[in-house]
C-alpha cells in the first residue's frame, strides 16, 4: 500500500519545513509516484526519520527470562525507533559466523524492526573475525572492561592484530579493569553488607578514572593503527578531551552516549537506587552537562540507548549483588524531545531550541548512525530510500505508567514521568506499524 503524508514538519538533513511525503512500494518517493494512496494529515506533527539505535541488548538467545527479540522490538517500534543493532553478549556469545546467522535467524521470525548484529571479540577469536565479510555484520564489539556475560579481551597482541587488520568499525566499552576490580575490592570490604551498601557506590566503583584511561588507551591505539573507532556509552567531562568535534566524514573516531547519561545523574541513586545502575555509571552532574555541550559542538557523534533490561527480581537485590543495564528503548525519542517541548519553555524560547536542536537530534539518532556504520538507504527522509519514519505530537502530556511498557521485565525507571511528546505513527519499511504486522528486514551494510 502507497501513502502520503500531508502538512507534516518534515526533519531531515538540517532541514525543518512543513512538506508532503510520499511513500510507494516501501520507499520514499515523489508525490505523483504515490498513485491511489491513503493520505495521513501530519497537522501539527513533526515527521522524522525512524530512529536507528545502534546499542541494544535484546537478550535472545539464552537470557530470555529478561528480554527477547519480539517484546524488545515492540517496544523500540513504540518509541519510534524502527531499526536496532544487537550486542553479542547473549548466551552463546555472537562471536562467529555460525551465532551470527543464528540470531539472524531468530529476528527474523520475531524483530518488528530492521535488525543488524555485532560480533563479539575474545582473546581467542581474531582471526576469525577478521575473515568473515565485513558486509555482513555490523561492527566488531570489544569489551576493554567486564560487563553482563563478561567477553572481556586483554591480551594485547590480540588487541593490536585486531587494530591493525580490522576492516570492520571496532566498538569498544571502555573501562580499565584493573582500576574497575581494585575499586571492587575496596568498596566490598568497606560496605558491603551494610546498611551503606547502595547503588551510589557504583560511580566510585566504576570511576571516571577507569573510564578516561580506558578511553584513553583505545584511542591512542586507534590512533597509531588508523583504525576505525567508536567509543560506546561514553560518560564523562574528561574522556570529551580525547574526541574531535571535526565533521564526521573526516572522522575515524567517534563516540556514543546514552539518553540516560544526558538524563540521570549521581543524584539520582537516592530515589532510583539500582534501577539506574549501568555500566559504565551514570556519574555526576557536571558530568552529565558537558555531555549535553559535546553532543552540541559535534565531539559526541550517537546518540544509541544501550538498552539493557533485567528482571525487577534481580534489581531488587543488594547493590554488590544486582546486575548493571537499564531498559529504556522505548522512550529514547522522547527522553530527547522533552527538553524542546516540556511546559516550563517559553514558546520564543521553544522555537529556538526547535531550529538548532531538532535537526540536531535526528542528526544524532538518525543520520549518523546510518554513516558510521555504513547502514544502507535509511535514516533519511530521502526519495529512494527505505520509508522508516515516525510522527511525533509535540506539547502532548504522555505519562510512562507499568501499564503502557512494552518491556518483558515489566518496569522503568521513568515510571511516572510525564513526557510532553507523543509517538503517533511509526512507519518500517513504509507500512504504519500495528500489532500483528511485520515489515522488518536485515541491515545491509556498505563497509
Amino acid at each position: 500500500m502507497n501513502y502520503i503524508i500531508d502538512n507534516g514538519i518534515v526533519v531531515s538533513e538540517g532541514a525543518i519545513g512543513q512538506r508532503t511525503v510520499a511513500i510507494v512500494d516501501g520507499r520514499f518517493a515523489d508525490a505523483d509516484e504515490a498513485g491511489d494512496a491513503v493520505h495521513i494529515d501530519a497537522t501539527g506533527c513533526y515527521v522524522l526519520p525512524g530512529v536507528i539505535d545502534t546499542h541494544v541488548h535484546f537478550r535472545e538467545p539464552g537470557l530470555t527470562e529478561k528480554a527477547d527479540m519480539g517484546t524488545e522490538s515492540r517496544a523500540a517500534v513504540a518509541g519510534g525507533v524502527t531499526s536496532i543493532i544487537d550486542m553479542p553478549n547473549t548466551i552463546p556469545q555472537t562471536t562467529s559466523l555460525a551465532t551470527l546467522e543464528e540470531k539472524g535467524r531468530l529476528a527474523a521470525d520475531h524483530c518488528v524492526v530492521n535488525y543488524g548484529f555485532m560480533l563479539g571479540a575474545t582473546n581467542d577469536n581474531i582471526g576469525q573475525l577478521l575473515a568473515i565479510a565485513p558486509q555482513r555484520y555490523a561492527a566488531i564489539k570489544l569489551f576493554l572492561g567486564s560487563s553482563t556475560g563478561n567477553m572481556l579481551v586483554n591480551d594485547a597482541a590480540q588487541l593490536d592484530r585486531l587494530f591493525g587488520e580490522s576492516r570492520k568499525l571496532i566498538v569498544a566499552h571502555c573501562e580499565e579493569e584493573q582500576i574497575v576490580q581494585a575499586n571492587m575490592a575496596t568498596y566490598r570490604a568497606q560496605y558491603e553488607g551494610t546498611p551503606d551498601e547502595t547503588a551510589a557506590l557504583h560511580p566510585k566503583i566504576r570511576s571516571s578514572e577507569a573510564c578516561f584511561e580506558s578511553t584513553y588507551k583505545a584511542i591512542a591505539r586507534a590512533r597509531r593503527y588508523g583504525t576505525r573507532f567508536h567509543v560506546a556509552h561514553l560518560t564523562t567531562a574528561t574522556e570529551l578531551s580525547l574526541l574531535s568535534n571535526q565533521d564526521i566524514d573526516q572522522k575515524h573516531i567517534t563516540a556514543e552516549v546514552t539518553p540516560n547519561h544526558l538524563w540521570f545523574d549521581d543524584r539520582d541513586y537516592a530515589t532510583l537506587g539500582n534501577l539506574i545502575k549501568c555500566n559504565p555509571a551514570i556519574k555526576s552532574n557536571d558530568d552529565r552537562l558537558a555531555l549535553w555541550a559535546a553532543l552540541h559542538d559535534g565531539r559526541l557523534d550517537t546518540i544509541a540507548t544501550d538498552h539493557a533490561p533485567h528482571t525487577w527480581e534481580s534489581k531488587q537485590k543488594n547493590y554488590f549483588a544486582a546486575p548493571g543495564g537499564i531498559p529504556s528503548i522505548q522512550h529514547s525519542l522522547q527522553m530527547m524531545l522533552e527538553p524542546l517541548f516540556n511546559d516550563s519553555v517559553e514558546e520564543t524560547e521553544r522555537a529556538e531550541l526547535i531550529e538548532v536542536w531538532l535537526p540536531l537530534i535526528v542528526e544524532k539518532m538518525c543520520h549518523n548512525p546510518a554513516r558510521i556504520f555504513g547502514i544502507r538507504e535509511r535514516g533519511y527522509v530521502r526519495k529512494g530510500y527505505h520509508a522508516d519514519l515516525v510522527i511525533v505530537r509535540p506539547q502532548v502530556p504522555v505519562q510512562v505508567t507499568k501499564s503502557t511498557l512494552r518491556y518483558k521485565c515489566g518496569w522503568s525507571p521513568l515510571e511516572g514521568k510525564t513526557f510532553h511528546s507523543q509517538i503517533v505513527t511509526t512507519f518500517v519499511n513504509g507500512t504504519p506499524y500495528s500489532e500483528g504486522v511485520n515489515s522488518a528486514q536485515p541491515l545491509q551494510f556498505s563497509k
